[in-house]
């Protein structure tokens, strides 16, 4: 049966400190690839892999001056995400952290609820699963 984390439940921390307003993190991880080419083929005989980075979005309500901060100052930070199923189950809890965040793009919007949205891109050098 699979484990379904619950958002309620769940928090994010960026250096130590909830991000209020979080409404979304959504990561994924990118490997560059190279296909080795056989001669005389149209086929791959083998694939190399290189640089693997960790590329995200948090989506906060309103704007996070945290975020605003790292994205003016150009500076790293650590991104952690304590996802939990249940209150008082330890064994459906995981813990994702992001090492060397940078925020590389800010977007803004506002829908027709009148509610502002900020989407922060985010790059990190790894994420770790615990």
């Amino acid at each position: 049966m699979p484990t379904v984390f619950s958002a309620n439940k769940s928090n994010v921390l960026i250096d130590g400190e909830a991000v209020e307003g979080l409404q979304s993190l959504v990561f994924r991880v990118v490997t560059e690839r190279e296909d080795v080419r056989a001669v005389g083929s149209d086929e791959r005989v083998d694939v190399s892999f290189g640089l693997r980075t960790v590329q995200g979005e948090l989506i906060v309500r309103s704007a996070s001056f945290v975020l605003d901060t790292h994205l003016g100052d150009r500076s790293k930070f650590q991104l952690v995400a304590d996802l939990k199923k249940d209150e008082g189950s330890e064994a459906a809890k995981r813990t994702l952290s992001f090492d060397d965040c940078f925020v590389e793009g800010k977007s803004f919007g506002m829908d027709a609820g009148g509610t502002a949205v900020t989407t922060y891109a985010f790059s990190a050098t790894r994420v770790r699963e615990e």
